[in-house]
């Protein structure tokens, strides 16, 4: 399974040319992606003038239509994150579109974290709110965990009936306040996973390679793109594309021979609708 990160909340195009930032950009790179081989895209939006990150549900509209008219079938995830915007409202923003331009998932992070310079805020109402938000509209949350602490609050939320299964876990390793791309960490990570659960691994700056090399090598599901790493190589000489760094993924996965799981598969393992057209959560 390829969980595909193109844009994230702040690589901009000073740090990176690659990184696509307006509309056009980043469908132009999801349309090279789904011609490489992905099973979910997972969206931020940007300003164009600013390149700083924005939550209206009318610029996730716009790449959303501009991806399902050639990937009917794909599985979107937009964000939620709390990195920029703490206010439930604006957060929650994009999970009111509806009909063809409605979201498969929207992320849901588990706990407040520190980044290198700033805080991801989130409060556990808000959590809760956003979980509930997800629910009443038939959105699979995309539970991003970058601890193990995070884990044991999904099952808290699991109990109190906020999260229905199966469960989407996106394991983030290596920010430098969570944790770490090793393997005892991830171990831990993945025996805590309640039942039933589908994961990917992604690594953050240069632990991405390492950890999409160890996911490919044992089956699991990874998170790759410019969201979380803006280089090739470890040593950062080489600028990396979202493209660069999806045909090493099909690389390494041709070496371990494995496929790429299509999104139809991911869709009915997760009770998602069939996709072309119709979106979301199957209804029970």
């Amino acid at each position: 399974m390829v969980n595909f990160t193109p844009t994230g909340l702040l690589p901009k195009k000073g740090q990176n040319p690659y990184v696509p930032i307006n509309p056009g950009e980043i469908v132009a790179d999801v349309k090279a992606a789904w011609e490489c081989g992905i099973t979910v895209v997972h969206l931020h939006v940007r300003d164009e003038k600013t390149e700083e990150p924005c939550y209206k549900k009318e610029t996730y509209a716009e790449i959303i239509q501009g991806i399902r008219e050639f990937a009917p079938e794909l599985v979107i995830c937009v964000s939620t994150s709390g990195r920029h915007f703490v206010d439930f409202h604006k957060r929650a923003d994009v999970l009111k579109l509806e009909g063809r331009l409605k979201p498969d998932m929207a992320s849901l992070t588990l706990s407040s974290l520190n980044f290198n310079k700033q805080a991801s805020i989130n409060e556990p109402d808000t959590i809760k709110t956003l979980a509930q938000e997800m629910q009443s509209r038939g959105i699979k949350p995309e539970l991003e965990v970058f601890d193990t602490g995070m884990i044991n609050y999904a099952k808290y939320l699991i109990n109190k009936g906020f999260l229905e299964p199966p469960y989407y876990f996106s394991l983030i390793l290596g920010n430098i306040a969570c944790a770490q791309a090793d393997l005892l960490h991830i171990g831990i990570m993945i025996r805590d996973l309640p039942e039933p659960s589908i994961f990917s691994l992604g690594g953050v700056g240069d632990a991405q390679l390492p950890v999409n090399s160890l996911a490919i090598s044992m089956g699991y599901g990874v998170r790759v793109g410019l969201e979380d790493n803006l280089w090739y190589d470890r040593s950062r000489t080489i600028l990396a594309s979202n493209l660069d760094l999806l045909l090493r993924i099909k690389e390494l996965g041709r070496a371990n021979e494995m496929e790429i799981m299509p999104p139809g598969e991911l869709r009915r393992i997760l009770g998602l609708k069939n996709g072309n057209g119709e979106y979301g959560i199957k209804a029970v």
